[in-house]
C-alpha cells in the first residue's frame, strides 16, 4: 500500500510512552486525544509502508508514522493554478499568490499538491521544490517515482537556473548587478527568517529590469534555496519586496489581502533534462502588478 504524499510524517523521538497514541498526544498537545483516537479508528495513522496502525500499537523510537492532517472548515482559496506541462516524468504549474504548494498550517486540501492529485489522478505526485505561499509562479512536480531522484538531483547539485522578478523600492546607492551573500537562520517568531553573523549559506544575484520613481522591477536569481531567501535579502538591502506581509520586521504577520499580493514571481526555470539530455525551459504566464 503506497502512502499518499499529502500525509504528514513524524519519526518518533526518545520517550517512555507505551503506545504510539500516547506518544502522539504528548508530541502534539494541542490536538485532543479523542481526535487522535478517531484518526486511528479511520485508518488515518499509518506506518512507513502505508499500513494502518492500531490504537494500541506499541511505541518504538525511530518509528516513521504517517498521519493525515485535517482542518475543519478550511477556507477556500479563490485562485487557481494553471497546468503548463504534463508528461510521464514532470508536471509544471503556474501557482497563484496565496495558494500553498503543500499542506501546512491551516491548509490541507487548499494546496497545489492536493488539487493536482485530484485533477491528474496521480497520488505519486511530489513537488521537486517549493515557493512560498505568498509567491506566484512556476513549480515543478515529479510524476514518476522511478525518475524522481534524477530530477531532484538538479536542485541538490544546483544544475537548474531559477529566475524571479519582483517590485521593490529603488536602491540608487548600489551598483548592479549586485550579489547578496549572507547567513540566513530561523528567527522569532517562527515564521520569519533573518540574517545572522557567520559564514554565508545563501546567495542571490540581483539585477534591475525597470526603473521608476517610486519602485524598481528587479530580476532575482537565487543560487541557493533558503526559506524566504529573496524576501530576506531584498529587505536587508533596504528594499523589501512590495506588499511583503513578513518583511520588514512587523510585530505580527499581516492577514491576506487579495488586492495586494506579494510582488514576487517565479518567472523562469531552465535546465538540461536528466532523462532526455535536452535543454528545457519553462516560463510563467503570470504578470506582476505594475505599482506605478
Amino acid at each position: 500500500m503506497s502512502v499518499p504524499p499529502t500525509a504528514s510524517t513524524v519519526h518518533l523521538p526518545q520517550g517512555s510512552w507505551g503506545t504510539v497514541l500516547d506518544g502522539l498526544c504528548a508530541l502534539f498537545p494541542r490536538i485532543e486525544r479523542s481526535v487522535w483516537q478517531d484518526r486511528f479508528a479511520r485508518g488515518r495513522v499509518l506506518d512507513e509502508a502505508g499500513q494502518p496502525l492500531g490504537v494500541d500499537a506499541p511505541y518504538r523510537v525511530g518509528l516513521c508514522v504517517r498521519y493525515f492532517r485535517e482542518v475543519p472548515q478550511e477556507t477556500p482559496i479563490p485562485f487557481h493554478e494553471t497546468l503548463l506541462h504534463v508528461d510521464t516524468h514532470l508536471v509544471v504549474v503556474d501557482k497563484p499568490h496565496f495558494l500553498p504548494v503543500t499542506p501546512a498550517g491551516g491548509f490541507v486540501e487548499q494546496t497545489v499538491l492536493a488539487r493536482l492529485i485530484r485533477t491528474l489522478d496521480n497520488p505519486a505526485l511530489v513537488p521537486l521544490h517549493r515557493i512560498d505561499r505568498h509567491t506566484a509562479g512556476l513549480v515543478m512536480f515529479s510524476a514518476d517515482p522511478a525518475s524522481r531522484d534524477a530530477y531532484q538531483a538538479l536542485f541538490r547539485q544546483r544544475r537548474i537556473s531559477k529566475h524571479y522578478e519582483a517590485w521593490a523600492a529603488p536602491l540608487p546607492g548600489l551598483a548592479f548587478p549586485q550579489v547578496r551573500r549572507s547567513r540566513i537562520a530561523a528567527g522569532e517568531p517562527f515564521f520569519r527568517m533573518h540574517e545572522v553573523a557567520g559564514e554565508p549559506n545563501s546567495e542571490t544575484r540581483i539585477e534591475v529590469l525597470e526603473r521608476h520613481p517610486m519602485h524598481w522591477r528587479y530580476a532575482l536569481e537565487p543560487v541557493t534555496g533558503k526559506k524566504h531567501q529573496l524576501r530576506v535579502h531584498m529587505a536587508a538591502l533596504g528594499a523589501p519586496i512590495l506588499h511583503d506581509p513578513f518583511y520588514p520586521d512587523l510585530p505580527e504577520p499581516q492577514p491576506d489581502d487579495h488586492a495586494r499580493p506579494l510582488q514576487l514571481l517565479a518567472r523562469r526555470l531552465h535546465f538540461v533534462d536528466p532523462i532526455s539530455g535536452m535543454p528545457r525551459e519553462f516560463v510563467s504566464e503570470l504578470e506582476l502588478l505594475s505599482p506605478e
